[in-house]
């Protein structure tokens, strides 16, 4: 009887061990997640009220839009839960690149406007992040809403670099395809402040 009572005891301090291992393990990576996302996001916040020009350094071979225009970003709206990134090619101020955060996850969706400010027949398409990414990088694959609205962008992702100091890197790739596009910003030298994007309401 006394055997049996040493073994019963053994198996519960077995489970109870185990049992705190899993549970350490899962809130270690929910720290890991929560503090890559956090810094990440704290990295963007870091950038409010400042703008800074782009380089293409991908772009499909036929690509007109992108070519010889200037590209500015501007991180000109941060709230504690969403940050808006006017994007500028050219004289087009139709974009607009929306981050925002929440309990679970980040999301990009990009915002396209016409000159009167009316929402595009295609926009706020984007996706959001399945893993809790690296502080300096997080990636974002196509959500549910942009493959009802461009099927073919069902395979799209999305990645946005962010090293301090040194440079921000909007990238797409869609993936069974050669489609990749990359504008690096040199975030060492900010520019002046451009005009409102189209249809902006502070």
């Amino acid at each position: 009887m006394r055997k049996l009572i040493l073994q019963l005891v053994a198996i519960i301090c077995l489970v109870a061990m185990l049992s705190s291992c899993y549970s350490s393990q899962k809130n270690n990576v929910a720290k890991t997640k929560d503090n890559n996302q956090e810094k990440f996001w704290q990295s963007l916040q870091d950038l409010c009220g400042k703008a800074y020009k782009g380089t293409v350094i991908a772009a499909p071979a036929n690509d007109t839009a992108f070519k010889d225009k200037a590209l500015i970003m501007h991180v000109r709206a941060c709230e504690d839960s969403r940050i808006r990134i006017p994007f500028f090619v050219g004289e087009n101020r139709s974009r607009t690149w929306v981050f925002t955060k929440t309990n679970q996850q980040l999301l990009l969706k990009h915002d396209h406007r016409h000159k009167d400010g009316v929402p595009d027949s295609i926009t706020m398409y984007g996706g959001q992040t399945t893993n809790s990414g690296m502080a300096t990088l997080q990636l974002f694959a196509a959500d549910q809403e942009t493959t009802n609205m461009l099927p073919a962008a069902a395979t799209n992702v999305w990645w946005v670099e962010l090293v301090p100091g040194k440079y921000f890197t909007y990238n797409l790739r869609r993936m069974g395809t050669d489609r990749l596009f990359s504008i690096r910003f040199d975030l060492s030298s900010a520019i002046n402040i451009p005009e409102a994007p189209w249809g902006w309401k502070d």
